[in-house]
């Protein structure tokens, strides 16, 4: 199969956006957070509220995870009323969660 021709090589990025990208997987790599992420999946936009009782843990908890991935670029929220709903900020984000799924059931 071909490569898309805009296709971003590792290469090719600069420090900065190296470290970037770093930081995105440092705050992905932990099993509560990659639970949420998975949650998100297809686009999904979900308030703290469902995520946390969707996960049995205590909403502060869910709400210290979400504040990490959203401050190292890995989910964007948007307020409606008191609800605040995350979701990908990157729906390319998938293929890393896909990834760590196919990788952690082998």
């Amino acid at each position: 199969m071909k490569q898309p021709e805009n296709r971003i090589k590792i290469k090719d990025l600069d420090a900065e956006m190296l470290e970037k990208a770093a930081n995105m997987l440092k705050a992905i790599a932990h099993p509560m957070r990659v639970a949420i992420l998975s949650l998100l999946e297809d686009g999904k936009s979900l308030s703290v509220t469902e995520i946390h009782q969707m996960l049995d843990i205590e909403q502060s908890t869910t709400s210290h995870h979400l504040g990490i991935l959203k401050d190292k670029g890995v989910l964007s929220s948007r307020r409606e009323g008191k609800n605040t709903f995350y979701f990908l900020k990157y729906e390319s984000l998938r293929n890393i969660i896909d990834c760590v799924s196919k990788c952690a059931s082998k």
